[in-house]
């Protein structure tokens, strides 16, 4: 097979460039369609003029779909809308009018959801927000469609403030969400007379959710099986989650590709005999698509739901065709046409993972299939599952590696005893669905299927204690991602006709690996920083040299992620722990830490580092010392801050408080 032959991926591949263009530069709507509009006709100036085999038809062609993408990447921007609050006055407070679309996992302090904007003081108004709700004593809880009316001001979300942290803020951009709002006791909660579609399957799955909480499963199963069905992860335990990452099978409890392909193979299976019937192949594609649709909607039409359900009714579709190589020139198309609906899904990790798998899978499996062929029915089954656990992995080894940073050594353990048995996990399971909703479920349906997801919670957690086997804190960023993705094109060149040629440029992306790696190890040992980190309640003080990490603080750091986010990203051999000092030397910069004790040398021209909220006069230890730069970390409190900010303005001495702009870096 040669894909990139493919109208289908090289459409998509045209787009994915616009996108990505659309995503440097951002063009205004105007240009990118006055753009596109130039190139259409062109086109059509060459199509009819006979030169459909020019090359100059060619270039045309792929400049459209190119620009087709910036247009919907424009398109699709909330910020280019006119009706968006960012294009009006939206600054202090505002009598906001919105609608709860999505409800997410809720942290230690706060319940969360995604809001959707209807008015802007009676004005009608578009938008999206993040909503956060405190957990108090009254347990208020909202649901999806519920209507709010909150008398507040908006608030930037939250960037990161530790070196090489997850940026939340930039990945709910991508989103459209640019601002949240906090909601105390500012709102009133409104009668909700649009009922939207995620708002009844919502209903039903509350319904389905309480049948089964009294069904009698145990507390771990329950909440397996609310994600495995429902889509609902927010119950995982901690360690529940952990377990299922270290043992390489995070993808299961997430609804996504995997499941909706086992479940279009069930549907293919018990619908076949819809084929006898006149017109049956036709009528059997149709209820299949009906039920992957219906099962989407019970689970909440998640974004990674639809997306898969998406691709799925395009491989249905293939399969319907059953010609070689539909499958993999439809999955391309539907791709494309995801990403021509929501180009923003291009940077959504769970769609590059779905589909990079898919690929993979459709392209590499049969290659490993033909290098053994066992002879019995059994052993031949267990290669096939091997093969294509082996070439999903391939596929999304290097986006796995650049998110996560780890590698399970054993997920083929783990793909060979659950991936079998999840076709049964999931039918049994949606019947159990049926019948709790129908108040029919039977009780020894209940132990046998708390039985099996008990099993497979087991046969997890063993792999997952298997640590020798598990690779973490791998360094991988984005050139290593491209070059990764390069070598397995070539692999894949390579497979299909062994040549000179191919053969030098394959081992040549393998040096061009290895170059990058020495590259990016010979910078991380030439480093030299010293950090000020923000912890809530500690003072963390952190000296990058080289592979070397030296942290300086009071506590104990155990398990500390951030820590360990800097490991990992800077390639840290070893890590060294100090207490912290009341005074360092770094680059003819003197940094003095005052604690609670309120005791520091009258050193002047120095950096001060202000820590545990320090009851002191800091009028009198600028005019003693008369320090270039006043640093507070998070060990203060925020009333302390405040104070501490007006004496520095007063005084025109720079302040930097590392909870607002995050750590502090020397120079």
């Amino acid at each position: 097979m040669k894909p990139f032959q493919f109208i289908s991926v090289k459409l998509t591949l045209c787009l994915i460039t616009g996108i990505l263009i659309q995503t440097i530069l951002k063009l205004p709507i105007l240009t990118s369609f006055c753009l596109l509009i130039f190139f259409l006709i062109g086109l059509g100036f060459l199509f009819k003029t006979s030169k459909k085999r020019a090359l100059s038809f060619g270039i045309f062609a792929i400049l459209s779909v190119i620009f087709l993408g910036v247009f919907t990447a424009s398109l699709a921007t909330p910020k280019n809308n006119k009706l968006h609050y960012s294009n009006k006055d939206f600054a202090n407070t505002h009598l906001w009018h919105i609608k709860i679309s999505e409800v997410l996992k809720s942290n230690t302090y706060n319940h969360k959801y995604i809001a959707t904007l209807i008015n802007l003081d009676d004005t009608k108004t578009k938008g999206v927000f993040l909503i956060n709700l405190p957990k108090d004593s009254t347990n208020t809880t909202f649901l999806v469609d519920d209507e709010l009316a909150v008398y507040s001001e908006l608030k930037n979300i939250n960037k990161p403030l530790n070196p090489h942290q997850f940026n939340y803020a930039a990945y709910l951009e991508d989103l459209g969400v640019y601002h949240k709002i906090d909601i105390k006791k500012n709102y009133k909660q409104l009668l909700s007379t649009n009922k939207t579609i995620k708002g009844i399957a919502a209903s039903v799955r509350t319904k389905i959710t309480n049948k089964l909480n009294n069904a009698g499963f145990g507390s771990e199963e329950l909440s397996i099986i609310k994600a495995l069905l429902l889509g609902e992860r927010n119950t995982i335990q901690a360690e529940t989650l952990d377990a299922y990452k270290n043992a390489g099978a995070i993808h299961i409890l997430a609804l996504s590709g995997l499941h909706i392909g086992i479940l279009l193979l069930i549907l293919q299976f018990i619908f076949s005999p819809l084929e006898y019937l006149p017109k049956g192949k036709t009528i059997k594609l149709v209820v299949i698509v009906i039920f992957l649709w219906s099962f989407a909607l019970l689970a909440g039409l998640s974004s990674s739901l639809v997306r898969a359900v998406t691709m799925f009714t395009f491989v249905a579709y293939a399969m319907y065709l059953n010609r070689p190589t539909s499958s993999f020139n439809i999955v391309a198309l539907s791709l494309f046409f995801i990403l021509l609906l929501q180009p923003n899904l291009l940077f959504s990790v769970g769609l590059q993972m779905s589909y990079a798998a898919v690929f993979s899978i459709i392209l590499f499996n049969p290659i490993f299939q033909k290098l053994l062929q066992p002879k019995y029915y059994i052993t031949n089954k267990l290669w096939q599952l091997l093969t294509v656990s082996l070439a999903a992995q391939l596929g999304v080894l290097p986006i796995s590696l650049y998110y996560f940073h780890q590698f399970p050594g054993l997920f083929f353990i783990t793909n060979l005893a659950i991936i079998p048995f999840l076709g049964i996990i999931l039918s049994t399971g949606i019947l159990v669905l049926v019948l709790a909703l129908c108040n029919t479920l039977p009780q020894f349906l209940v132990a046998i299927y708390n039985s099996i997801i008990f099993a497979m919670n087991s046969v997890v957690k063993w792999v997952a204690l298997q640590e020798n086997f598990l690779i973490k804190a791998i360094s991988f960023n984005k050139i290593q991602i491209a070059i990764s993705y390069l070598f397995l094109v070539l692999l894949l060149m390579f497979f299909e006709k062994r040549n000179f040629k191919r053969t030098v440029f394959l081992l040549g992306s393998i040096l061009l690996f290895q170059a990058c790696i020495i590259f990016y190890n010979y910078n991380s040992t030439t480093k030299d920083q010293l950090y000020v980190l923000h912890q809530n309640r500690n003072t963390i003080l952190v000296h990058q040299s080289g592979q070397e990490l030296n942290v300086h603080s009071n506590i104990n750091l155990k398990n500390n992620q951030t820590l360990a986010n800097i490991s990992t990203a800077e390639r840290i051999d070893s890590v060294a722990k100090f207490i912290l000092k009341n005074n360092y030397r770094y680059k003819n910069n003197l940094l003095i830490i005052v604690d609670s004790l309120a005791v520091y040398p009258k050193k002047e021209n120095s950096i001060v580092l202000l820590t545990q909220s320090a009851k002191l006069n800091l009028n009198r230890l600028i005019t003693e010392i008369k320090p270039k730069q006043i640093i507070a970390d998070g060990s203060n409190y925020k009333s302390t801050i405040a104070l501490w900010r007006a004496t520095c303005l007063k005084r025109n001495i720079p302040f930097y408080y590392t909870g607002e702009k995050g750590y502090y870096t020397f120079y």
